[in-house]
C-alpha cells in the first residue's frame, strides 16, 4: 500500500481522471482478447490492449453487502459512493433509507466537470450508480428522473430505458431533460456540432430508438457509434468548460452481456472497443501527463472464462473470426450452436452464464496511479480518487 502521507507531500494532484469499467471483464477476458490478438499476428502469446500495459495494476474484491458474487448496481454502488449495499440496490445503503453520495457529486463540489457514460443505456445499472438513489435498479423511470437532477455537465451513450415509464403512458423522459437545462443531441454529428453556449448536455449515440444501447461491435453497421466516438466527445465537451478539471467515468457495458451470452467473440470484441476509448484517454494524457488519471477496472466477472488448449498445435483463437454476428442476431435456430462450436475450435469455455466472485483487474496510469496498486476493495476506489485529485473523501 502506498503511504498517504508520502503521497500528499510527493505526487502531483489528479485535475483530469477517466474510470472506465468494462462491465463483467475478468482478468480472463483481457487475456484471451491479448492472445486473440497476438494469434491474429501470428504469434502465440499476447499483444497488449490500451490499458494492460499500464504501470501499475491491482486486485479488486467486488462482493457486495449480502452476496459473495455481487450485481452491477451493487459494485457500481461500491465503487462510486466507497460503502456496500445488497444486490439489486443503487445508491442506497443496505437499510433502504440512507442515500449514499458518489465521488461524481464529491468531485462535483470541488468545481471539477463531470461527465458520465456507456454503450447502453444512460439509466442503465453502472452509470446510474454514479448519479442515483433508489432501492431498485430496475426502477429505470425513476432513475432517469434524477439524471437531470443530478446538474452533471455531460451524459452520453445509449438513450433512456423505459423512456415513457414501464406503462408508456408517462411524459417522456428525453422531453423532461430537455425542459430542465439539457441540450438533448442524437448522434455524432450533432454533439461535434454544439454551440460553445450549451452547458449541459445529454447525447444519445444510438441508432435505434427502439433499442437503447449501442450496437454489439461484432454486429455494427459501418458508421455507427461506438464507446471511443462517445468519450471522444466528452472529452472535447468538458475540456472546452471546465476550469478546475473533470471527471470521466465510461463504461463498456457489451462486455458483461456478450459474457452472459457465453459468446467468446462478441466478448473479444468489446473488450477491443473499450481498449479503443481506453486509447482516446491516453491521447489526452500524453498532452496533459502531470495532471490526468486513468484507471480501468470493471465491477464484477462474468462467465467464468477459462482458455484450455483444444489438442494438437496451437490454440485457434483466431477462429474467432469466423462469427459473423452476436448470439441473439445469428440464426435463431442454430446461433447458439454456432458460438458453441466456435468457442470450442478457440478453446474458450465458460463455467456460467452468470457473475462470478472472482476478484477482478484494475489498470491505472499518470499522477495518482500508484495508489491503485496490491489487492483491495472495491469501495476504496472512491477514496483514493479522491486521494489522488488531493481532496479527503
Amino acid at each position: 500500500m502506498v503511504c498517504s502521507a508520502c503521497f500528499a507531500q510527493n505526487s502531483k494532484k489528479a485535475k483530469y481522471i477517466f474510470l472506465f469499467v468494462g462491465d463483467g471483464m475478468g482478468i480472463a477476458h483481457v487475456t484471451l482478447t491479448e492472445a486473440y490478438l497476438a494469434d491474429r499476428s501470428g504469434n502465440i502469446g499476447s499483444e497488449y490492449l490500451s490499458f494492460s500495459k499500464f504501470p501499475y495494476t491491482g486486485f479488486v474484491t467486488t462482493y457486495s453487502a449480502s452476496s459473495f458474487t455481487t450485481c452491477s448496481s451493487a459494485s457500481g454502488t461500491a465503487f462510486s459512493t466507497g460503502y456496500k449495499t445488497k444486490n439489486h440496490m443503487l445508491g442506497m445503503a443496505p437499510d433502504s433509507i440512507t442515500k449514499l453520495k458518489s465521488v461524481s457529486y464529491r468531485l462535483k463540489e470541488k468545481g471539477f466537470k463531470i461527465g458520465i457514460s456507456s454503450n447502453v443505456a444512460v439509466n442503465h445499472a453502472t452509470p446510474a450508480a454514479f448519479y442515483a438513489n433508489n432501492i431498485s435498479r430496475t426502477a429505470y423511470y425513476e432513475i432517469g428522473l434524477q439524471l437531470w437532477q443530478s446538474g452533471f455537465d455531460f451524459f452520453g451513450g445509449g438513450s433512456f430505458m423505459q423512456d415513457k415509464g414501464k406503462t408508456k403512458d408517462l411524459q417522456s423522459l428525453e422531453e423532461i431533460t430537455g425542459n430542465n437545462g439539457y441540450a438533448v443531441t442524437r448522434g455524432v454529428k450533432e454533439i461535434n456540432e454544439i454551440s460553445a453556449n450549451v452547458s449541459k448536455v445529454v447525447a444519445f449515440f444510438n441508432e435505434n430508438d427502439d433499442i437503447q444501447n449501442l450496437s454489439y461491435s461484432i454486429n455494427r453497421k459501418q458508421g455507427e457509434a461506438k464507446l471511443s466516438d462517445i468519450v471522444e466527445a466528452e472529452i472535447k465537451f468538458l475540456k472546452a468548460r471546465e476550469d478546475k478539471g473533470f471527471f470521466i467515468m465510461a463504461e463498456g457495458g457489451i462486455i458483461d452481456w456478450c459474457a452472459h451470452d457465453n459468446d467468446a467473440a462478441g466478448t473479444v470484441r468489446e473488450v477491443i472497443d473499450l481498449s479503443e476509448a481506453v486509447q482516446v484517454a491516453v491521447d489526452f494524457y500524453n498532452k496533459y501527463p502531470d495532471e490526468t488519471l486513468i484507471i480501468v477496472t470493471a465491477d464484477h466477472e462474468t462467465g467464468g472464462i477459462t482458455l484450455a488448449r483444444t489438442g494438437g498445435g496451437k490454440q485457434g483463437f483466431a477462429s474467432l473470426d469466423g462469427q459473423t454476428g452476436s448470439v441473439g442476431v445469428l440464426d435463431k435456430e442454430n446461433g447458439r450452436a454456432i458460438c458453441d462450436s466456435i468457442n470450442t475450435a478457440a478453446g474458450v469455455g465458460f463455467s456460467t452464464k452468470g457473475h462470478t466472485g472472482i476478484v477482478v483487474p484494475l489498470y491505472a496510469t499518470g499522477a495518482g496511479a500508484e495508489l491503485f496498486t496490491g489487492k483491495f476493495d472495491n469501495t476504496e476506489i472512491p477514496r483514493k480518487i479522491m486521494q489522488a485529485a488531493g481532496f479527503e473523501f
